[in-house]
């Protein structure tokens, strides 16, 4: 079987390449990726030199980019997005063209490769936040109600994957997912940045109180549950996939991080929150459970622990990233190929 895997070189991508590669060795992947700051490709050295990968440097609103990528493909997964929250408030408009845009160029595309199945990946903020303290999750029936730029242009593209679907007859699946975290993280996110910037010595900054609670799940249990979809989801469906998270807050997971790496609570620095800040998300992952016979394997405090301890033995991979070093390396690597 061929992929298509949009956005290989971000976190959730490179993982799942490194996952589905080792475990299906005799498929061959194209990874297409625009290499924006968050693509780093230092994270797939195992994989860059093997017969069945191959890299293109493009941008999914590239209809000509997309049309090459997708050239005699059987299955595309959608990772490639904007996705830090952050950013979207500061800059909308680069997450409405690739988020939206993106999606559907890559749609039409399929279309017209004939493409035999597309994996859109998603994410829980579409369903907007939940009240702290209460029972509550998100389900796959769970009404849209995205309150950040961000969360609004994915929003769109789960909906235009839908309407491809409904209008054309192309064979889709979608996963929303909850906050992963793991190895090859951009640091700009929680734990990657709390991580790092004790290891550094420096303050980490959390929003507000810190008493927002997030859903974690760990990235390759993220990519098993991708990977069940794919082979045996129904076509049209939606599936919710979350992690082993009960009403730990961020300030708890930023506690946490700073005791396995010898911190006292005096890193911690308190910052004016933002916007619209979400509050709370959880999953109910029933479905995929039940159909399919996911469940997370790994839970939070010792997946958390090595995660940190990956940090700790990867300085030089997220020193580069911190530095923009990280960015040469696609010229060093690829420049004669």
């Amino acid at each position: 079987m061929k992929l298509l895997v949009t956005g290989g070189a971000g976190f959730i991508g490179s993982n799942f390449i490194l996952y589905w590669m080792n475990k299906y060795p005799n498929d061959s992947i194209v990874n297409l990726d625009k290499l924006t700051y968050a693509g780093n490709l230092e994270s797939l050295r195992k994989v860059e030199n093997q017969k069945n990968y191959r890299f293109i440097k493009g941008d999914i609103c590239d209809a000509d980019a997309v049309r090459i990528a997708m050239h005699k493909v059987d299955l595309v997964v959608h990772f490639a997005a904007e996705s830090h929250v952050d950013r979207s408030i500061l800059g909308p408009a680069v997450f409405m063209m690739t988020n939206v845009v993106g999606t559907q160029t890559l749609l039409d595309a399929a279309l017209q490769a004939k493409v035999k199945h597309f994996h859109h990946v998603s994410t829980d903020e579409v369903f907007g936040t939940l009240k702290l303290g209460s029972k509550e999750k998100f389900h796959e029936q769970s009404q849209y109600n995205p309150r950040s730029p961000y969360s609004a242009s994915k929003a769109a593209s789960d909906h235009l994957v839908r309407a491809y679907r409904t209008t054309y007859g192309l064979p889709i699946t979608i996963t929303n997912c909850s906050n992963n975290f793991g190895p090859y993280q951009f640091p700009e996110k929680l734990i990657p940045l709390a991580t790092t910037n004790l290891l550094e010595g420096k303050k980490v900054p959390v929003y507000g109180e810190g008493n927002q609670v997030r859903d974690w799940l760990y990235v390759s249990d993220h990519c098993r549950a991708i990977d069940l979809v794919v082979k045996k989801g129904k076509n049209g469906e939606t599936y919710c996939i979350g992690g082993q998270m009960d009403g730990v807050t961020n300030l708890q997971v930023v506690k946490k991080i700073a005791k396995l790496l010898g911190k006292d609570q005096s890193a911690i620095e308190f910052v004016k929150d933002r916007p619209g800040h979400d509050l709370r998300y959880a999953m109910d992952w029933t479905k995929i459970h039940r159909e399919l016979g996911w469940k997370p394997e790994h839970d939070f405090d010792t997946w958390l622990a090595k995660t940190v301890v990956w940090y700790k033995q990867n300085t030089d991979w997220w020193k580069r990233v911190k530095s923009g070093e990280y960015q040469e390396y696609y010229q060093k690597q690829y420049r004669n190929r």
